[in-house]
């Protein structure tokens, strides 16, 4: 199945550098058409990325590093810089609001829903990048450097930060990913089973954990 072969293919790249193998016009063509297609909630449009390439890729990391004022270690920062780009990616918590106000019924499901929606466009974007032969990681610097970021590179106020994905050329593959040997702790499965009798049917609920 093709759609499980992207997600094998889908793997965190550490080891990345400033080459991309396509050009960057068709990077940001990709990362805006997949952001139009991944749903949302109510169609409430409330995902925002923000990409860095070139000197504010670069500043970014710089920021971050001077944030954490060397709690996090210069290799491992000076790891993202050396990629091509990044992706922050937000929600727009005015648009969750609107909602919210809208559907009272709901209210309290509606951030819920943004970030789902945010987790499926960060895995899109993930893949999708790897098929165009990109590499790139996920990482979770927020909450501590949102003020600092938003003042600096001028991001809203009403932006919630969740996610910076790092992206570059690949440089080096990553080790195997082992089979997880206990999935079925994981996945259940729910299923009715009819048993025919010689006077009635019987329905049973059967919940198979394995």
């Amino acid at each position: 199945m093709k759609t499980l072969e992207i997600l094998k293919n889908r793997r965190t790249y550490y080891n990345i550098n400033k080459t991309l193998p396509v050009k960057e016009e068709m990077l940001i063509d990709f990362i805006k058409e997949a952001t139009e297609l991944v749903p949302d909630a109510f169609n409430m449009k409330s995902q925002r990325l923000t990409i860095f390439t070139g000197k504010r890729h670069d500043e970014l990391w710089d920021t971050i590093f001077d944030i954490f004022n060397g709690k996090v270690k210069r290799e491992k920062i000076d790891s993202f810089k050396n990629g091509y780009g990044t992706i922050i990616f937000s929600i727009d918590e005015n648009v969750v609001k609107s909602k919210q106000e809208k559907y009272p019924t709901y209210a309290d499901r509606i951030s819920s829903w943004a970030e789902q929606a945010n987790g499926m466009l960060q895995i899109s974007i993930w893949e999708g990048l790897r098929e165009l032969g990109i590499g790139a990681s996920l990482q979770h610097y927020n909450p501590f450097i949102d003020k600092r970021v938003k003042e600096k590179f001028g991001l809203e106020d009403n932006y919630k930060i969740l996610a910076q994905m790092v992206f570059g050329g690949i440089v080096e593959e990553p080790e195997a990913k082992e089979k997880e040997t206990d999935i079925d702790m994981r996945v259940s499965i729910v299923k009715w089973i009819c048993i025919y009798g010689s006077i009635k049917l019987d329905l049973f609920l059967i919940k198979d954990y394995k």
